[in-house]
């Protein structure tokens, strides 16, 4: 089947920046007029105009996923526009640091509410206008902390949140043609860790031996993966989570070593 999807519209939440871009960037490169949703206007914008100057179709809209009548309006405004909605993309984030002991019930709430009540919230508006059209593709971006432990409390909770609606909305939505999967990266190099690596500038190489392949992600390996799953080369698959992780789910070659001696 092809990977073609000319004539589709797809919201991309975070979609600004790091992996969201990506994902905007290779949607629009293949035919998707892409939305980018996204709370920062400024950042929305620029994107939109990096996409539009490479002669693809996109718009930006201004959503903090966490409020309803922003992601309802956001739904409003594209089906006015557009007139359909085929491809939804949950990938908006925030990560804080704080250890649970320390975390305040604000930060608590932040680190849950934008990637897992985002993703409820935007799929909740989206399934009207799929189930309209019988057919739709929903993807939502969790990470391999929904399964190991490897830091930021919080943000692990919510992503592994994530595989579990990401299952419940595939089975009760797949007789409507609408399928629902999701993609769970390992750690991938985006600008939000410019900071942390300008502090500690051998922390990636510290990192890469943590993964079998031998380094870490970039936005592009997330991207390429979110292109199969929305694509009819996909269309059998669904409620699925695909580990896009250079391995390191796969086992630790640092422990492998210890054993081995």
């Amino acid at each position: 089947m092809s990977s073609d999807l000319t004539d589709r519209v797809a919201v991309v939440t975070g979609g600004a920046a790091g992996i969201g871009l990506a994902i905007s960037s290779i949607l629009s490169e293949n035919g998707a007029t892409v939305v980018i949703a996204d709370v920062d206007e400024t950042a929305a914008s620029g994107a939109v105009d990096e996409l539009r100057a490479a002669g693809r179709s996109a718009s930006s809209s201004r959503c903090d996923v966490t409020v309803e009548s922003d992601v309802q309006a956001t739904f409003e405004e594209v089906a006015e526009r557009y007139g359909r909605l085929d491809i939804l993309v949950n990938n908006a984030v925030a990560m804080s640091s704080v250890r649970i002991e320390s975390m305040t019930l604000d930060e608590w709430n932040m680190d849950i509410g934008v990637p897992l009540t985002g993703a409820f919230l935007c799929t909740k508006y989206a399934l009207e206008p799929m189930k309209e059209r019988r057919s739709g593709a929903i993807l939502n971006i969790t990470s391999v902390n929904a399964f190991a432990f490897f830091g930021h409390d919080a943000y692990s909770a919510a992503k592994a949140g994530i595989v579990s609606l990401t299952k419940s909305v595939a089975v009760r939505n797949g007789p409507f043609g609408i399928r629902c999967n999701a993609i769970a990266p390992g750690t991938v190099l985006t600008e939000k860790w410019d900071t942390r690596v300008h502090a500690n500038p051998e922390l990636p190489d510290r990192l890469r031996a943590w993964y079998p392949l031998g380094r870490l992600g970039q936005p592009s390996d997330i991207a390429n993966a979110a292109h199969f799953l929305v694509s009819d080369a996909a269309q059998w698959i669904t409620g699925s989570v695909l580990t896009v992780d250079g391995g390191l789910l796969a086992g630790y070659p640092l422990m492998a070593a210890e054993y081995d001696g």
